[in-house]
């Protein structure tokens, strides 16, 4: 699912860079460059402007959305957050103590005289 997101996020960032490249600027923008009657003819004249505006707001509502949405499904979750050593000790048995047995004092002692 992010994984959908994520290209689904890639793609309207591309249309968005290339919607806010086609606006006129005072300069003329990258419009002009691409022949800037094509896009006021098929987006309609004067309008145009006010078509791009509005495409250009839809775009980063969208992308603002998707970077909440894919922030929030791919933060950290419970799981991640515990250490892994505390995971290691969780998952290992409980080992009974056994008691230390220390050998006789009598066997311990070595006789050299005999």
């Amino acid at each position: 699912m992010i994984v959908f997101l994520i290209v689904l996020h890639t793609v309207v960032s591309i249309l968005l860079i290339s919607v806010v490249l086609m606006q006129a600027s005072q300069g003329g923008g990258l419009s002009g460059t691409f022949g800037g009657q094509a896009a006021s003819s098929i987006l309609g004249g004067q309008s145009a402007g006010n078509v791009l505006s509005k495409i250009t707001a839809w775009l980063a509502v969208i992308f603002i959305s998707l970077a909440i949405i894919i922030s929030i499904l791919s933060g950290p979750n419970a799981e991640t957050n515990s250490s892994l050593v505390k995971k290691a000790s969780e998952n290992m048995p409980i080992q009974q103590q056994s008691e230390n047995v220390l050998p006789d004092q009598e066997e311990s002692v070595l006789d050299l005289g005999e």
